[in-house]
Protein backbone atom coordinates (compact mmCIF):
# COMPACT_ATOMS: atom_id res chain seq x y z
CA UNK A 1 0.00 0.00 0.00
CA UNK A 2 2.88 2.12 0.61
CA UNK A 3 3.02 2.95 -3.29
CA UNK A 4 1.28 6.31 -4.32
CA UNK A 5 -2.07 5.64 -5.56
CA UNK A 6 -5.11 7.71 -7.04
CA UNK A 7 -6.14 7.41 -3.97
CA UNK A 8 -3.57 9.32 -2.30
CA UNK A 9 -3.80 12.04 -5.25
CA UNK A 10 -7.64 12.20 -4.27
CA UNK A 11 -7.28 12.82 -0.95
CA UNK A 12 -4.31 15.43 -1.70
CA UNK A 13 -6.98 17.15 -4.08
CA UNK A 14 -8.74 17.84 -1.14
CA UNK A 15 -6.33 18.69 1.33
CA UNK A 16 -5.29 21.25 -1.26
CA UNK A 17 -9.13 22.51 -1.78
CA UNK A 18 -10.19 23.01 1.95
CA UNK A 19 -6.55 24.80 2.41
CA UNK A 20 -7.74 27.41 -0.07
CA UNK A 21 -11.23 27.18 1.27
CA UNK A 22 -10.31 28.61 4.62
CA UNK A 23 -7.34 30.47 3.48
CA UNK A 24 -9.84 32.63 1.56
CA UNK A 25 -12.39 32.50 4.78
CA UNK A 26 -9.65 34.02 6.90
CA UNK A 27 -8.36 36.62 4.67
CA UNK A 28 -11.96 38.14 4.56
CA UNK A 29 -12.15 38.02 8.27
CA UNK A 30 -9.20 40.45 8.34
CA UNK A 31 -10.59 42.44 5.74
CA UNK A 32 -13.79 43.28 7.23
CA UNK A 33 -11.42 44.25 10.69
CA UNK A 34 -9.94 46.67 8.47
CA UNK A 35 -6.33 44.94 7.46
CA UNK A 36 -4.94 44.09 3.93
CA UNK A 37 -3.60 40.95 5.25
CA UNK A 38 -3.02 38.28 3.06
CA UNK A 39 -1.14 34.85 3.41
CA UNK A 40 2.18 33.96 1.85
CA UNK A 41 3.07 30.47 0.05
CA UNK A 42 5.92 28.83 0.72
CA UNK A 43 6.80 25.69 -1.40
CA UNK A 44 9.36 23.42 0.10
CA UNK A 45 10.89 19.87 -1.03
CA UNK A 46 11.20 17.38 1.16
CA UNK A 47 15.01 16.10 2.28
CA UNK A 48 15.45 12.52 2.22
CA UNK A 49 16.81 11.48 6.00
CA UNK A 50 18.48 8.36 7.10
CA UNK A 51 20.71 7.16 4.55
CA UNK A 52 17.84 7.22 1.77
CA UNK A 53 18.25 7.50 -1.82
CA UNK A 54 17.58 10.45 -4.00
CA UNK A 55 14.34 10.65 -6.20
CA UNK A 56 10.55 11.81 -6.09
CA UNK A 57 10.09 12.35 -2.13
CA UNK A 58 7.84 15.48 -2.56
CA UNK A 59 7.40 18.22 -0.63
CA UNK A 60 4.14 20.96 0.27
CA UNK A 61 3.54 24.58 0.41
CA UNK A 62 3.73 26.34 4.13
CA UNK A 63 0.96 29.39 3.89
CA UNK A 64 0.75 31.84 6.16
CA UNK A 65 -0.56 34.96 7.68
CA UNK A 66 -0.12 37.49 10.39
CA UNK A 67 -3.23 39.73 10.65
CA UNK A 68 -5.07 42.14 12.59
CA UNK A 69 -7.26 39.05 13.97
CA UNK A 70 -5.11 36.37 13.14
CA UNK A 71 -1.50 36.96 14.69
CA UNK A 72 -0.44 34.44 13.05
CA UNK A 73 -2.08 31.38 11.32
CA UNK A 74 -0.11 28.63 9.27
CA UNK A 75 -2.28 26.76 6.74
CA UNK A 76 0.07 23.87 5.36
CA UNK A 77 -0.46 21.47 3.21
CA UNK A 78 2.02 18.64 2.58
CA UNK A 79 2.35 15.22 0.42
CA UNK A 80 5.66 13.52 1.09
CA UNK A 81 6.79 9.90 0.58
CA UNK A 82 10.20 7.70 1.21
CA UNK A 83 11.08 5.45 3.56
CA UNK A 84 10.95 5.81 7.79
CA UNK A 85 13.82 5.37 9.72
CA UNK A 86 14.29 1.59 11.12
CA UNK A 87 13.90 2.44 14.57
CA UNK A 88 11.14 5.37 13.91
CA UNK A 89 9.04 2.74 11.45
CA UNK A 90 8.13 0.01 14.45
CA UNK A 91 6.41 3.26 16.35
CA UNK A 92 4.23 3.71 12.80
CA UNK A 93 0.36 1.91 12.06
CA UNK A 94 1.81 -1.08 9.47
CA UNK A 95 5.17 -0.12 9.04
CA UNK A 96 8.62 -2.13 10.42
CA UNK A 97 12.12 -1.75 9.90
CA UNK A 98 11.99 -4.56 7.58
CA UNK A 99 9.18 -2.73 5.62
CA UNK A 100 9.53 1.05 6.43
CA UNK A 101 8.10 2.49 2.78
CA UNK A 102 5.14 5.70 3.27
CA UNK A 103 3.39 7.88 1.71
CA UNK A 104 1.85 10.36 3.28
CA UNK A 105 -0.88 13.47 2.60
CA UNK A 106 -2.42 16.08 4.50
CA UNK A 107 -3.45 19.38 6.23
CA UNK A 108 -2.78 20.90 9.41
CA UNK A 109 -3.60 24.17 10.57
CA UNK A 110 -2.76 26.30 13.71
CA UNK A 111 -4.17 29.54 14.44
CA UNK A 112 -2.75 31.56 17.23
CA UNK A 113 -5.34 34.61 17.05
CA UNK A 114 -4.57 38.57 18.16
CA UNK A 115 -7.51 38.96 20.45
CA UNK A 116 -7.33 37.00 24.12
CA UNK A 117 -11.56 36.77 23.85
CA UNK A 118 -10.79 34.73 20.52
CA UNK A 119 -9.85 31.14 20.49
CA UNK A 120 -6.81 29.38 19.38
CA UNK A 121 -7.42 26.55 17.50
CA UNK A 122 -6.16 23.54 15.53
CA UNK A 123 -7.12 21.31 12.78
CA UNK A 124 -5.23 18.67 10.84
CA UNK A 125 -6.74 15.66 8.78
CA UNK A 126 -4.60 13.16 6.62
CA UNK A 127 -4.05 10.07 4.80
CA UNK A 128 -1.20 7.83 5.05
CA UNK A 129 -0.11 4.26 3.71
CA UNK A 130 2.43 1.96 4.84
CA UNK A 131 1.47 -1.45 4.54
CA UNK A 132 -1.60 -0.40 5.42
CA UNK A 133 -3.78 2.59 4.42
CA UNK A 134 -5.77 5.07 6.77
CA UNK A 135 -6.95 8.46 7.62
CA UNK A 136 -6.45 10.38 10.79
CA UNK A 137 -6.99 13.78 12.06
CA UNK A 138 -9.27 15.85 14.03
CA UNK A 139 -9.80 19.42 15.33
CA UNK A 140 -9.83 20.99 19.08
CA UNK A 141 -10.24 24.19 20.08
CA UNK A 142 -8.00 26.11 22.54
CA UNK A 143 -9.27 29.60 24.04
CA UNK A 144 -7.13 31.16 26.68
CA UNK A 145 -10.66 32.86 28.13
CA UNK A 146 -13.58 29.94 28.04
CA UNK A 147 -16.72 30.64 26.68
CA UNK A 148 -19.58 27.96 27.06
CA UNK A 149 -21.16 29.04 23.72
CA UNK A 150 -18.16 28.80 21.70
CA UNK A 151 -17.37 25.58 23.11
CA UNK A 152 -20.81 24.20 22.75
CA UNK A 153 -21.40 25.51 19.42
CA UNK A 154 -17.71 24.21 18.18
CA UNK A 155 -18.82 20.94 19.42
CA UNK A 156 -22.09 20.62 17.86
CA UNK A 157 -20.68 21.28 15.15
CA UNK A 158 -18.27 18.43 15.34
CA UNK A 159 -21.11 16.21 16.65
CA UNK A 160 -23.16 16.80 13.42
CA UNK A 161 -20.53 15.50 11.23
CA UNK A 162 -19.61 12.44 13.09
CA UNK A 163 -23.76 11.13 13.35
CA UNK A 164 -23.73 11.72 9.65
CA UNK A 165 -21.29 8.41 9.83
CA UNK A 166 -20.88 6.58 12.99
CA UNK A 167 -23.24 6.78 15.72
CA UNK A 168 -20.33 6.21 18.28
CA UNK A 169 -18.02 8.32 15.88
CA UNK A 170 -18.60 11.89 17.85
CA UNK A 171 -18.50 10.31 21.86
CA UNK A 172 -15.03 7.89 20.79
CA UNK A 173 -13.13 10.45 18.94
CA UNK A 174 -13.99 13.09 21.82
CA UNK A 175 -12.95 10.85 24.40
CA UNK A 176 -10.00 10.30 22.29
CA UNK A 177 -8.97 14.19 21.80
CA UNK A 178 -9.60 14.63 25.88
CA UNK A 179 -6.85 11.76 26.84
CA UNK A 180 -4.56 12.66 23.66
CA UNK A 181 -4.99 16.79 24.59
CA UNK A 182 -3.52 16.57 27.87
CA UNK A 183 -0.30 17.86 29.39
CA UNK A 184 0.63 15.43 31.88
CA UNK A 185 3.33 17.43 33.69
CA UNK A 186 0.70 19.80 34.23
CA UNK A 187 -2.37 18.04 34.23
CA UNK A 188 -4.67 19.87 32.65
CA UNK A 189 -6.25 19.69 29.04
CA UNK A 190 -4.45 21.93 26.49
CA UNK A 191 -7.58 23.41 25.61
CA UNK A 192 -12.00 22.89 25.44
CA UNK A 193 -11.32 19.49 23.73
CA UNK A 194 -13.01 18.51 20.05
CA UNK A 195 -12.53 15.33 18.44
CA UNK A 196 -9.16 13.04 17.38
CA UNK A 197 -9.24 10.19 15.26
CA UNK A 198 -6.77 8.18 13.98
CA UNK A 199 -6.10 4.60 12.20
CA UNK A 200 -9.31 4.32 10.45
CA UNK A 201 -8.09 1.89 8.13
CA UNK A 202 -8.92 1.48 4.53
CA UNK A 203 -8.81 -2.13 3.59
CA UNK A 204 -11.20 -2.06 0.78
CA UNK A 205 -12.59 0.49 -1.33
CA UNK A 206 -15.19 1.01 0.24
CA UNK A 207 -13.70 1.90 3.69
CA UNK A 208 -11.67 4.08 1.92
CA UNK A 209 -14.78 5.96 0.45
CA UNK A 210 -16.41 5.85 3.75
CA UNK A 211 -13.58 6.93 5.39
CA UNK A 212 -12.56 9.65 2.69
CA UNK A 213 -16.02 11.28 3.58
CA UNK A 214 -15.64 11.94 7.20
CA UNK A 215 -12.65 13.21 7.02
CA UNK A 216 -14.36 15.69 4.50
CA UNK A 217 -16.95 16.24 6.60
CA UNK A 218 -14.25 16.85 9.41
CA UNK A 219 -12.97 19.99 7.07
CA UNK A 220 -16.58 21.08 6.10
CA UNK A 221 -17.82 21.11 9.68
CA UNK A 222 -14.31 23.20 10.88
CA UNK A 223 -14.86 25.96 8.20
CA UNK A 224 -18.47 26.71 8.99
CA UNK A 225 -18.08 27.15 12.75
CA UNK A 226 -14.47 28.42 13.77
CA UNK A 227 -15.15 31.66 11.52
CA UNK A 228 -18.24 32.20 13.25
CA UNK A 229 -16.44 31.92 16.42
CA UNK A 230 -13.92 34.67 15.09
CA UNK A 231 -16.00 37.22 14.41
CA UNK A 232 -18.23 36.75 17.19
CA UNK A 233 -15.44 37.54 19.64
CA UNK A 234 -12.57 39.38 17.52
CA UNK A 235 -14.01 42.88 18.02
CA UNK A 236 -14.26 42.59 21.95
CA UNK A 237 -11.57 44.75 24.30
CA UNK A 238 -9.37 42.96 26.65
CA UNK A 239 -7.35 44.23 29.54
CA UNK A 240 -3.70 43.57 30.14
CA UNK A 241 -4.19 40.77 32.81
CA UNK A 242 -6.35 39.04 30.14
CA UNK A 243 -3.47 39.18 27.31
CA UNK A 244 -1.29 38.22 29.87
CA UNK A 245 -3.62 34.67 30.42
CA UNK A 246 -3.55 34.48 26.62
CA UNK A 247 0.50 34.35 26.59
CA UNK A 248 0.36 32.29 29.23
CA UNK A 249 -1.85 29.51 27.81
CA UNK A 250 0.31 30.04 24.59
CA UNK A 251 3.66 28.41 26.77
CA UNK A 252 1.18 25.69 27.33
CA UNK A 253 0.26 25.03 24.05
CA UNK A 254 3.81 25.25 23.10
CA UNK A 255 4.59 22.39 26.03
CA UNK A 256 2.26 20.01 24.14
CA UNK A 257 3.26 20.23 20.67
CA UNK A 258 7.45 20.34 21.34
CA UNK A 259 6.74 17.17 24.03
CA UNK A 260 4.07 15.34 23.05
CA UNK A 261 2.59 15.63 19.54
CA UNK A 262 2.43 13.02 17.58
CA UNK A 263 2.89 15.24 14.15
CA UNK A 264 5.26 17.26 15.48
CA UNK A 265 7.75 14.23 15.99
CA UNK A 266 6.33 12.83 12.68
CA UNK A 267 7.33 15.49 10.26
CA UNK A 268 10.79 16.22 11.97
CA UNK A 269 11.73 12.55 11.72
CA UNK A 270 10.60 11.64 7.96
CA UNK A 271 12.47 14.83 6.77
CA UNK A 272 9.71 17.51 6.70
CA UNK A 273 9.97 21.41 6.35
CA UNK A 274 11.29 22.56 10.06
CA UNK A 275 9.31 26.21 9.56
CA UNK A 276 5.94 24.04 8.29
CA UNK A 277 6.47 21.89 11.11
CA UNK A 278 7.17 24.13 14.41
CA UNK A 279 4.57 26.94 12.89
CA UNK A 280 2.49 25.55 16.12
CA UNK A 281 4.81 28.08 17.98
CA UNK A 282 2.93 31.31 18.80
CA UNK A 283 4.68 34.31 18.09
CA UNK A 284 5.05 35.05 21.62
CA UNK A 285 4.57 33.23 25.03
CA UNK A 286 5.34 33.90 28.48
CA UNK A 287 6.36 31.37 31.49
CA UNK A 288 5.99 32.87 35.05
Amino acid sequence: MSDWTPYSERARDWFEALRDAICAEFEAIEREAGSDAAFDYAPWQRATVDGESGGETGGGTRGLMKGKVFEKVGVNVSTVRGALSPDFAASINGASAQQNAFSATGISLVAPMANPHVPAVHMNTRFLTTTKAWFGGGADLNPPIPYAQDTDEFHAALREACDAHGPDYYERFKAWADDYFYIPHRKVHRGVGGIFYDHLECGDEAAWEANFAFTQDVGRAFLSVFPQLVRRRMGLAFTPAEKLTQLEYRGRYAEFNLVYDRGTLFGLRTGGNIDAILMSLPPEAVWS
